[in-house]
């Protein structure tokens, strides 16, 4: 049920928080062993924290599955990494646990991912795979697939993601769940274990756009304890949320629907469209002309920010320490190596590369001029049109293990998504049918939606008429 029918239901004693808690624990009981999306969940604690709950809270009793990148007192914080799957417990609460316990929230579970949100697929997690709820021989879209599979699985009422270049948006589309990825900034990243600093930003996956619009209201604004956190006024994202799409321009870029688009894919998105105008929004062909370099621009400046970000892992202050090194260079080295996982070493790898003496003008400084484009774009775009549709990924699901050996096709899922992350626009994934894809009958499809920055409230009001 949505959030809003939950509140109903406490206000009018037909159940309780603990109830609720004691249901979810049994649902993650009977299925989780087969989507895999926790990493663990304390039940205990839980149920204590929905014994006191004060239900005129916004969100009073609301249980909230957590991506296990976002520190929660006292909680592991894998990252789904060996390196801190060990012994690290979060000392602190990030932001926006502590504005969501603030509203009421039960922080509960937490979720699997990509090691340290690395991947498209959570096939990347050294503790677990997590499989799709719609065909488990399936990936679940990544790096937030817990928590999409969790909620589109019925083992999670919401949950936290976060989104570097995709990692909320397309496990949503790949999941038939919304997920919201905010403007940078709107949200504060005090908290989240950072992969690339100037691209993350945390943001819901939930089973509406108003549940969507809901936990926004809760988590969005300043943070002086994260500078890069804008002081600006958060809207009443529920207030305009119903008002229909009559006399809005959305734009459809040229670039987003060219070859290599499943053609279930570009039905399922075409038809959302064909409805949208249906409503009275005008449909406006537009460009965002460097799209052609988001991969390459995304694929330069998020591994040189994580190669920066990751450093502070070294078997010195906290997560994994190998056993008896000889040196100190030795304790650096072995303990990197047996802690970060493959996918992590090759962005760690390319990122110190890019970075190095003699390459950063080649590399980095160009790959921070493209991005400049492409964030123009954009900008140029939004001057005429209200959002921006597009499809989330290329093509729904694949089947697990089919890129394990080929990580450049991996990112090329990502296609659709990198841009809004570089430009720092807010987008979401909004269910917009099913396909059938390679031997599957029906796999869920995302439309996304791109609004400008700070446009959160435009952003939902499309997605509800979309929805």
């Amino acid at each position: 049920m949505s959030i809003s029918e939950l509140k109903k239901q406490f206000i009018e004693g037909r159940t309780t928080p603990v109830a609720v808690i004691n249901r979810l624990a049994g649902e993650i009981s009977a299925r989780d062993a087969r989507t895999g999306a926790y990493l663990s969940h304390n039940l205990e604690t839980a149920l204590a924290v929905a014994g006191r709950a004060d239900l005129s809270l916004p969100l009073g009793g609301v249980p909230i599955a957590i991506k296990d990148n976002i520190n929660a007192l006292g909680q592991p914080c894998t990252c789904g990494s060996r390196i801190l799957a060990e012994n690290y417990r979060a000392p602190y609460d990030a932001t926006v646990i502590r504005k969501l316990r603030a509203a009421g929230a039960i922080p509960f579970g937490r979720m699997n991912m990509d090691e340290f949100a690395m991947g498209s697929s959570t096939e990347n997690s050294a503790l677990q795979t997590t499989r799709n709820p719609h065909d488990p021989e399936r990936i679940v879209g990544g790096s937030s697939g817990g928590s999409a599979a969790a909620v589109a699985d019925g083992t999670a009422l919401v949950a936290l993601g976060s989104d570097t270049g995709g990692s909320i948006r397309q496990p949503a589309s790949h999941c038939g769940v919304v997920g919201l990825k905010p403007s940078y900034g709107r949200v504060s990243r005090y908290g989240l274990v950072a992969f690339a600093s100037s691209l993350d930003q945390i943001g819901p996956l939930t089973r509406s756009v108003e549940d969507a619009a809901r936990i926004l209201q809760v988590i969005a604004g300043p943070d002086p304890a994260d500078s890069t956190c804008l002081d600006a006024p958060v809207p009443d994202y529920l207030s305009g949320l119903n008002d229909g799409v009559k006399g809005l321009r959305l734009g459809l870029p040229k670039e987003y629907f060219g070859d290599g688009i499943d053609p279930g894919v570009r039905r399922q998105v075409e038809a959302a469209v064909a409805k949208l105008a249906g409503q009275g929004a005008e449909i406006i062909d537009i460009s965002l002309p460097h799209t052609g370099y988001a991969v390459a621009t995304y694929y330069v400046i998020a591994p040189a920010e994580a190669s920066s970000n990751l450093s502070r892992f070294d078997g010195i202050r906290y997560g994994h320490r190998t056993a008896s090194p000889a040196d100190i260079d030795t304790l650096y080295q072995r303990s990197r190596e047996e802690g970060f996982g493959p996918e992590v070493k090759r962005r760690i790898i390319l990122g110190t590369y890019v970075l190095s003496s003699g390459y950063y003008d080649a590399y980095y400084h160009r790959a921070q001029q493209v991005r400049t484009l492409i964030r123009r774009d954009f900008e140029q775009a939004f001057g005429g049109v209200d959002a921006i549709l597009s499809p989330v990924a290329p093509t729904p699901a694949r089947k697990l293990g089919v890129n394990a050996e080929d990580p450049l096709q991996e990112y090329l899922s990502d296609i659709f998504t990198l841009a809004a992350n570089l430009a720092g626009a807010c987008a979401i994934s909004v269910p917009c049918g099913t396909t059938a894809f390679d031997g599957a009958a029906a796999l869920p499809v995302g439309l996304q939606i791109i609004g400008p920055h700070l446009g959160e409230a435009m952003l939902l009001r499309v997605a509800r008429a979309a929805e």
